[in-house]
Parts: structure tokens; sequence; C-alpha cells
């Protein structure tokens, strides 16, 4: 399958999520109280736990290659060479890119993970609060 295609189908697929249809595994998207899309904390968990796993693959990859780089480049400077200073700023290019991935993986992962605490503490004080109401009901 050729990368349009598949890039096509998962399209397809997310849209038929969004517009809240079951895909295949029984799975929706929308579906909320009038027609509002519904993420849970296991959704959130999932997601943030991906870009923690992407962020210490990448962290370990990304940057294996740069001391060789950096030495081949000046080699090459100083040889007289133009494609030092291209090999120079194409590794300069890749290492900002990469720490801006980085940084965006930490801070999906650590936002979705607030978001999920704050949503569980969110949840013990209302239903805290609920009982407490309850209870009080019985001494008035």
């Amino acid at each position: 399958m050729s990368f349009d295609e598949e890039w096509r189908q998962a399209r397809e697929a997310a849209a038929t999520r969004l517009n809240g249809v079951p895909d295949e595994s029984g799975g929706g998207g929308g579906g909320g109280k009038d027609g509002d899309y519904v993420v849970t904390s296991p959704d959130l968990k999932s997601v943030g736990n991906e870009a923690q796993e992407l962020f210490h693959w990448f962290e370990n990859d990304a940057f294996h290659a740069g001391a060789q780089t950096d030495a081949a480049s000046k080699n090459l400077d100083e040889d007289g060479f133009l494609t030092g200073s291209a090999m120079w700023t194409m590794w300069d290019t890749w290492r900002t890119q990469a720490e801006t991935l980085l940084s965006a993986c930490a801070h999906i992962h650590n936002h979705l993970e607030d978001t999920v605490i704050t949503h569980e503490n969110h949840e013990e004080i209302l239903a805290t609060n609920f009982t407490v109401s309850k209870i009080s009901e019985h001494f008035e």
C-alpha cells in the first residue's frame, strides 16, 4: 500500500470517529451528550504514554551522530570543502528540530497527565461534596 493510500485511509477513519460513527473495533468518536466529543481518562493516558514513549525513543536515537557530524564538517572545512559548512548547517537544523519535537512530546505527555490527575481530583471533590450534602439533608 502506498503512503498516499494509507494516509487517505487514516484520514477517513479519523473523520468517521470524529463524526460519532463507530469504527470496525467498535470504538466511536463523538457520541457524547448532544454530539459532544467525549475523551476518557484512559484515552488521555494512552496518548500521553505514546508521547512519552516517542520522547524516550527519539531522545536516544536523534543525536547519536552529532559528534561524528561535527568532526566531519570541521575536517571538510579545514580541507577547503564547502560541504563542511553545509553539513554543519544541516546538523544544526536537525538538532534544533529534534529538540523542538522532544519538547513537544514532553509537553503533550505532561499536559495530558496533569489533565487526567486534575479531572480525577475534581471527580473526587464532587463525590465528596455530594456525599456531605446528602448527609447534611438528614440533619436539617
